[in-house]
């Protein structure tokens, strides 16, 4: 089968076409700030990204009516549970108004929707569309949900699309259901999460996104909460500072100046030690949380899956893997092929590996 794979960004349109899982092409399509700048919100361009995609399909040597199923990357949807979605007149409804706030990926299963359209309109052949887990995935324990104040619950917002393709592609390793297993997946990317998966559910997950968990590049994780409100309430920053000093200013950024763990790599190898008081201290943090995750699974863990850009830095994971392989093994998969994992989502539920979910 053909699967289509759309991934919209802010400025980018990552798509790609696979046969079953293998990929045929991969291609990132950039657009201007010019050109955004004149459609008033994300949704609107989505006609601007449709007749792009549909060309570059074409520049490739394929037509439309080669693709059997086509898939987008999820939005800010209401939470729902992880697993794959046929994309419905509800979810498209949701997706143009943004729900829970306008971003870039709600565009996804707009245009899985209406290249699927597309294709259905020149070719005799039905095509589902279809979005994988996004990142409003919830499926949180009650008891996970306290932070310690009503006014503040703990929500869940991660990496579900590579964390639950990772843990899959671990269970299929193993000749096992990912249902049938506990597992620990930790996400090294600009942002951390580090989430605890059991029987198919990630019943608690750092908050990556906003302040939660370790630090990472660019985002401060946890910071102690009474020095945070001294620091609000000191005069010196306004409101969008001390936010972007959580996401954007945070981790790495703030230390030494920079988001690339890469930089951060090469100077400690050159023996900087100021880099690499740093780079330990993050993984430091992200073994804590592998901590905390393997008393939410009351230590019965099956393995611990480090994925993510990072992951590529052995030393970093080693360092990690010192602290928490009493636990259970840990295994790495490194980088994060989000067009693979969406592709795969749809191919193995296709073949009965999950149910196809329906959005309500």
């Amino acid at each position: 089968m053909k699967i289509f794979s759309i991934n919209p960004g802010s400025t980018s349109t990552k798509i790609a076409l696979f046969e079953d899982i293998n990929e045929v092409f991969t291609k990132t399509l950039r657009h201007s700030v010019e050109e955004l700048a004149n459609y008033s919100s994300i949704f609107e361009q989505y006609e601007f990204r449709k007749k792009i995609i549909i060309t570059s399909l074409k520049e490739q040597g394929y037509k439309l009516e080669d693709i059997d199923y086509v898939v987008g990357r999820g939005g800010l949807l209401k939470p729902i549970p992880g697993g794959v979605y046929k994309v419905n007149e509800t979810m498209l409804a949701d997706l143009k108004t943004g729900v829970l706030g306008e971003h870039a990926s709600n565009l996804g299963g707009i245009l899985a929707r209406q290249i699927a359209n597309e294709i259905e309109n020149i070719s005799d052949k039905k095509v589902d569309a279809f979005i994988v887990d996004p990142v409003v995935v919830d499926e949180l324990d009650d008891i996970a949900r306290f932070s310690g104040h009503p006014e503040v619950p703990r929500i869940s917002i991660f990496h579900a699309l590579n964390q639950k393709a990772v843990a899959r592609r671990f269970a299929r390793e193993n000749n096992t259901k990912y249902e049938n297993l506990n597992l620990i997946v930790v996400h090294l990317g600009g942002g951390i999460t580090v989430g605890a998966h059991e029987k198919g559910r990630v019943i608690d997950v750092n908050n990556g996104l906003d302040g939660d968990g370790p630090f990472s590049p660019e985002r401060s994780g946890g910071l102690p909460a009474g020095q945070l409100t001294k620091l609000c309430f000191s005069g010196k920053y306004q409101l969008h500072e001390v936010k972007k000093m959580i996401t954007g200013k945070g981790g790495f950024v703030a230390y030494l100046g920079t988001n690339d763990a890469r930089v951060v790599e090469d100077k400690h190898a050159e023996g900087d030690t100021k880099y690499s008081e740093i780079f330990k201290a993050m993984a430091y943090q992200v073994a804590k949380e592998v901590g905390q995750c393997g008393a939410v699974l009351k230590g019965n863990v099956d393995a611990i899956l480090i994925t993510g850009g990072i992951a590529y830095a052995k030393e970093f994971c080693q360092w990690i893997e010192e602290r928490v392989s009493f636990i259970a093994p840990v295994k790495r998969y490194p980088g994060e092929d989000e067009m693979l994992a969406l592709t795969e989502g749809v191919f193995y539920a296709l073949n009965g590996e999950q149910e196809i979910k329906e959005y309500k």
